[in-house]
């Protein structure tokens, strides 16, 4: 038996531990439970990403949830009465809901594995992506190889899904402003004359350097949007029929709410880069975070606007809720511009993904004029976008089909994988329940893709089916 002697120069009676260490007198073995990566990483004060992240120009947490609310207020809210019209009132509700949870925890999610990817790699920011790979290299011996594969399906998805919604943005701006103007003139307008004139806006917006001076036009999407939708609710809640006239419960279509839903709803292109360029990246996680803030006010606004339109129209509810408002009168008219400039003042943060899956590939090859560079290559992938558009004016349902196949397997399938990976050397928690709550999103995932893409074939067979001549 040993005495320990401690700082103070005073001799103890050796302790049930210290009996089994050797007695030297510097008491350097010391029994410590295991700590996470990154409270071992700040205890030895080694790194600490969120303090030694570097931004030119960082956004605040009010800014970052400015962004979050117009990447998930799309286009895609109009078509929820019509997937209410799917499921019936009262199963809407609930399974809005469970869409949101499954939406915003994929994301959470993703942000989570990144965030201790950060300190395994010791990287301050990283894209979707960078953290696919980054799971996959320090995963497993068997997914190790996989690495390069998971980081090109998903900048490949990523590009053709947002360069895609660049192009199906030019046309819904175009095909609104179309309408307006053929109404009020009395003169038919080709589609693709204000396509082609939406260029050079398009251009000027795709300009801001960055997402932080891109805020403010975040903020005046939320505002055209939000003046739009009470417009709508203006026509919504005038002389609603009884609640008995309208489903409640039907389960026969609602494999298409979920994959309508679910479309509208996913912004996980975007997450990483608000991520990425937040000034206090830990405040995006959390009850209380950017995340579960900006999704709570989303989901509350798709079951009012679903409720209420299905409430009004019913069976004839259109697949765009703009689609059974009156023409002939001027509030209604007032919603397609509203939503036209909220559409063309989103396009900047779709177009933002684009542009950082590009331009991170080939910054290392322009370090002579990289601002230069920088700018014409925006200034290319906009007009490739417009030439799309005018070249096929029809290309929302294609872009439906690749929605329909990109956004399940990126915003479901893929951050259950990386997950999984990330948590295989700290195990998946009691029960292995990681395990089986990543089994059902998976599932959900599988039925997103496969009811999504079949719902967008038909609507291609519509938009190119031969229609018969008039007799």
């Amino acid at each position: 038996m040993v005495n320990v002697v401690p700082d103070n120069g005073v001799k103890h009676a050796p302790q049930e531990m210290e009996q089994f260490l050797p007695g030297d007198g510097t008491n350097k073995y010391k029994i410590q439970p295991r700590k996470a990566d990154a409270e071992q990483a700040l205890a030895n004060n080694d790194f600490d990403p969120f303090a030694m992240r570097d931004n030119e120009h960082p956004t605040t947490d009010r800014e970052t949830l400015t962004h979050l609310l117009k990447a998930s207020l799309g286009t895609g809210i109009l078509g929820m009465p019509f997937a209410f019209m799917c499921s019936g009132l009262v199963m809407g509700i609930f399974a809005t809901i469970l869409t949101a949870f499954i939406c915003t925890h994929c994301s959470y999610v993703l942000v989570k594995c990144g965030h201790k990817l950060y300190y395994k790699t010791r990287r301050t920011k990283m894209t979707f992506a960078e953290i696919a790979e980054a799971a996959f290299q320090k995963g497993p011996k068997w997914c190790r190889p996989l690495a390069p594969v998971a980081k090109f399906s998903i900048l490949f998805g990523m590009f053709l899904t947002y360069f895609g919604t660049c192009s199906v943005y030019t046309v819904i701006v175009a095909k609104n402003f179309e309408q307006v103007v053929s109404h009020w003139t009395g003169t038919p307008v080709d589609a693709r004359v204000i396509i082609c004139i939406l260029l050079v806006p398009l251009i000027l917006i795709a300009w801001v350097p960055n997402l932080k001076y891109l805020a403010p036009v975040s903020m005046v999407a939320n505002v055209f949007m939000g003046l739009g939708l009470l417009l709508t609710f203006y026509y919504l809640v005038q002389e609603l029929p009884p609640i008995e006239q309208r489903s409640l419960f039907t389960l026969s279509t609602l494999p298409a709410f979920f994959s309508i839903t679910i479309f509208a709803m996913e912004a996980i292109g975007v997450v990483m880069p608000l991520e990425n360029n937040m000034k206090t990246p830990q405040n995006f996680l959390g009850i209380c975070g950017v995340l579960s803030k900006g999704m709570s006010g989303v989901t509350l606004i798709y079951i009012m606007l679903g409720f209420l339109g299905y409430m009004k129209y019913g069976n004839i509810t259109g697949e765009s809720i703009t689609l059974n408002l009156p023409t002939d009168e001027w509030p209604a008219q007032a919603v397609k511009i509203l939503i036209a400039l909220a559409v063309y003042c989103t396009f900047g943060l779709q177009f933002y993904v684009c542009l950082e899956i590009v331009w991170d590939g080939i910054k290392d090859r322009c370090t002579k004029r990289p601002i230069f560079v920088n700018y014409v290559l925006r200034t290319v992938l906009v007009t490739g976008a417009v030439v799309l558009a005018v070249s096929v004016p029809t290309i929302a349902p294609f872009m439906g089909l690749i929605g329909a196949f990109c956004f399940s397997i990126l915003g479901l399938i893929f951050p259950v994988i990386i997950e999984l990976i990330v948590h295989c050397d700290t195990g998946f928690g009691p029960g292995n329940w990681i395990v089986w709550k990543n089994i059902v999103i998976a599932i959900c995932g599988v039925c997103a893709l496969v009811f999504g893409s079949l719902s967008a074939i038909k609507d291609i067979m519509k938009v190119y089916a031969v229609k018969p001549e008039s007799q």
